[in-house]
């Protein structure tokens, strides 16, 4: 050829032709995904991600994703996207992926293995048949029915569709029960709701014949819950979706049959007038074969458990498919959730979602204070019970309300409220009801708000008007109430988007509530890059956990289920059972006032912890190890990071590098922190890590930079230049970005036009811009 063909040439001149001429795209039923995004990038601050995965072409045949193209630049050679083809096909997950530079067609079968050229693409069908080897009719059939869209609000994620599908092929395969794990904000409602979609108009029935609709029951264990999926099918008939509750059972003096998708919870269920003296339930006045499949949400909660009553329902509604939902089955928590629901069909990590882009990521404020545990004084007032002298009461003491100190309580607040930015949505989670209520006090006490609701709790004690609260609170649009406090009721399956601080004051015994804690603030929202972890009570050892984010691990042999032990599942009357074992008798509670002045001795200290790119917590000593250790692959001296830094262009290229390592701005950022370099450029970071340069203050380089440059520029040009170097040392080196140039120039000029008439045509502008920067790190600014 006379030309050297780029890759987007070689696409449109060669790859195009060559899917058409397979047929993709012509075919009726087959579509060509060009330029796909699988990913969104991790968040790294300031708005900021990390590069998102995008595959070059993804084949869908009947509303399945079958195959991934990787295409390189036509003088590339021909498995140079191999690498790229093989990590996307296992993303999605598909069978096929191709790799190709235009010239040949390298293809990868990812089930047995086997690789090589190959002539041409399949066809559609041949495609279908390469990846479907057995035939399966109600795969056919579940294929057929395209995803609801919703009117194109909603677009699935690779991962929703990998569980919606593994689900399906569960069904077609007649398994009687299904476990499906993905983390909190993930969209297991969303994914439910497209399984019922497709079994519906599929007419999927037990009797696998066709003949008439599904019969649907979504059973959680809060009416929140339900009713969030209520919300979230509407797209079904309205006479299809059935809202079961006790008022309506009373009121019809009988059950609710005539619909197709049914929701309530498990009390409602368990609810029912007596007959004959002895209790009897509501669910037992549907036939055991009534419904054809059960959604049971937040399974590892108690559903799947022997002892429960909740057992009893599943156990009755045998004849149905079940599939359980849980965002962290761990199977040492969690025994009979997996013997009764078996092996997971699909798992869809926290760290996965953090890293993909889906979920925001946190850091944690590990707070300790000097009174974390208390030894009674003689200079102490005993205010009320029986102190023993001589006891260290721990954090389990003060959590169970066996002893009560104001004080410290108080200096917590005052200490987390000093910290957050009072604006943002927070949650705090406490032991009790009662320590909800008196912390709810505190922090309405201390707030600078004006608004008499700025702090609300919400509890299982506080009804309808809690309820209400948590509604205000949920919706993004309404600022007030900005602070919820709560015991055990909002621990799970709570969709509040704009959750920025969640303050732990209360123990956490068990990593599956750790985990569903932390999922209250994981969930994406505008403007929100990460969210903070307050804990006043130790909780993050639960990070250094080795199943806090791998995979389940078999349960050692003869372990005790959790749910054998204590209660630890909230009900929806008292949301305090998970604390009180059946043989716990609770003393008289011991109410200390401490001596005059001693609360003004109490003393707190704050670590922040880092987290890697797998989700591993680290110290900041590790933390610079471990950048210590990247930074060699990226530049091999400090002259050549001074170059490299010198440059937007070649400065934003490293940057996008170090994030794609795990160091983002954000991590970087509190890292300028931890060296003592706040009024420092990132750049400091860097040289100290790895050159153990001292760091020097950008007001120091903003006025060399100024000096070298007087002889250089004109005028209007130094008078510009001043003004960014202004910005540049206020707010760091963000400011010295090209994207940041035309927002500058309008603060000082007012507009473009004015902008140019002073400074000249845009590339001079341009020039000035990008090449005064070298000035700001040479040698003599470095010494």
């Amino acid at each position: 050829m006379d030309r050297v063909l780029n890759e987007a040439e070689t696409r449109a001149e060669h790859v195009d032709p060559a899917l058409r001429a397979a047929g993709w795209g012509v075919v009726e039923g087959s579509r060509i995904l060009r330029e796909f995004q699988i990913t969104q990038g991790r968040l790294e601050g300031h708005g900021r991600r990390s590069r998102a995965e995008i595959a070059d072409y993804v084949l869908v045949y009947r509303n399945k994703k079958l195959a991934v193209i990787e295409a390189k630049r036509w003088a590339s050679p021909l498995t140079e996207g191999v690498g790229q083809a093989k990590h996307y096909a296992k993303k999605l997950p598909v069978r096929f992926t191709y790799c190709t530079n235009g010239q040949g067609i390298y293809r990868i079968d990812m089930s047995d293995g086997i690789e090589g050229e190959v002539a041409r693409y399949p066809t559609p069908d041949e495609l279908w048949n390469l990846t479907f080897t057995k035939q399966n009719e109600w795969r056919d059939r579940f294929s057929t029915v395209p995803y609801e869209d919703k009117g194109g609000a909603w677009a699935s994620r690779y991962y929703q569709d990998t569980a919606i599908d593994r689900v399906l092929e569960a069904i077609a395969a007649k398994k009687p029960r299904i476990l499906l794990t993905l983390a909190t904000g993930t969209g297991k409602t969303a994914i439910a709701f497209q399984i019922a979609w497709k079994l519906y108009h599929s007419r999927w029935n037990l009797s696998r014949d066709g003949s008439r609709l599904p019969r649907i029951l979504f059973l959680a264990d809060r009416n929140i819950l339900a009713d969030q999926a209520f919300n979230a099918f509407s797209a079904f008939p309205e006479d299809a979706l059935v809202r079961i509750s006790p008022d309506e059972i009373r009121k019809r003096k009988k059950v609710p049959k005539n619909g197709s998708v049914f929701f309530t919870i498990f009390q409602t269920f368990m609810s029912g007038p007596s007959k004959d003296g002895k209790p009897s339930p509501s669910f037992g006045e549907y036939p055991p074969d009534f419904f054809d499949f059960i959604i049971i949400d937040e399974c590892h909660r108690g559903g799947a458990n022997d002892e429960s009553t909740w057992r009893d329902i599943l156990e009755y509604f045998s004849p149905a498919v079940q599939l359980g939902l849980t965002a962290t089955p761990k199977r040492k928590d969690n025994v009979d959730t997996y013997a009764y629901f078996g092996e997971p069909v699909f798992i869809y990590s926290l760290k996965e979602g953090i890293n993909d882009g889906f979920l925001t990521p946190f850091r944690v404020k590990e707070i300790a204070t000097t009174l974390d545990e208390y030894v009674y004084t003689s200079d102490d007032t005993v205010i009320e019970g029986e102190i023993e002298a001589g006891r260290r009461y721990t954090e389990k003491d003060f959590a169970r309300r066996i002893i009560e100190i104001k004080e410290r309580e108080q200096y917590r607040v005052e200490l987390f409220m000093g910290m957050i930015d009072q604006t943002e949505k927070t949650l705090v989670f406490c032991a009790t009801q009662d320590q909800a209520l008196g912390v709810r006090d505190l922090i309405n006490q201390t707030k600078t708000s004006k608004e008499p609701e700025y702090c609300v709790r919400v509890t299982a004690a506080d009804g309808k008007i809690g309820d209400q609260h948590l509604r205000d609170f949920q919706d993004s649009e309404k600022t007030i109430p900005t602070v919820l406090t709560t015991s055990q009721k909002l621990s799970t399956g709570v969709d509040a988007r704009n959750v920025r601080n969640i303050v732990l004051m209360r123990p956490v015994n068990s990593m599956i509530e750790f985990k569903q804690i932390i999922g209250r603030g994981t969930r994406l929202y505008q403007g929100k890059d990460y969210f903070t972890i307050y804990d006043f009570v130790k909780a993050h050892h639960h990070f250094n956990d080795p199943e806090w984010d791998g995979e389940p691990v078999e349960p050692e042999p003869g372990t005790v289920s959790p749910g054998r032990q204590a209660r630890g599942y909230e009900h929806e009357p008292n949301d305090n059972i998970g604390w009180v074992e059946d043989n716990d008798i609770r003393p008289t509670r011991i109410k200390v006032k401490l001596a005059d002045g001693k609360e003004r001795t109490i003393d707190s200290m704050v670590a922040t912890t880092f987290w890697s790119a797998d989700g591993r917590p680290m110290s900041a000593v590790q933390f610079l190890e471990s950048l210590f250790g990247k930074l060699p692959e990226l530049f091999k001296s400090e002259d050549e990071l001074r170059a490299l830094w010198s440059s937007p262009e070649t400065r934003k290229a490293l940057l996008e590098q170090l994030a794609e390592k795990g160091f983002g701005r954000e991590p970087l950022a509190a890292m300028q922190r931890v060296v003592s370099a706040e009024n420092s450029d990132i750049y400091d970071v860097l040289a100290f890590v790895a050159f153990a340069s001292p760091p020097v203050a950008r007001e120091a380089r903003a006025a060399q930079a100024d000096k070298e440059l007087q002889s250089s520029l004109s005028n209007k040009q130094r008078a510009f230049i001043a003004f960014v170097l202004e910005h540049y040392v206020k707010e760091g080196v963000e400011q010295l970005d090209v994207e940041k140039l035309a927002p500058l120039l309008q603060l000082k000029y007012g507009s473009i036009e004015d902008a140019k008439e002073n400074l000249g045509p845009p590339s001079e502008i341009r020039r000035v811009f990008v090449e005064f920067q070298r000035y700001l790190y040479q040698q003599k600014n470095a010494a």
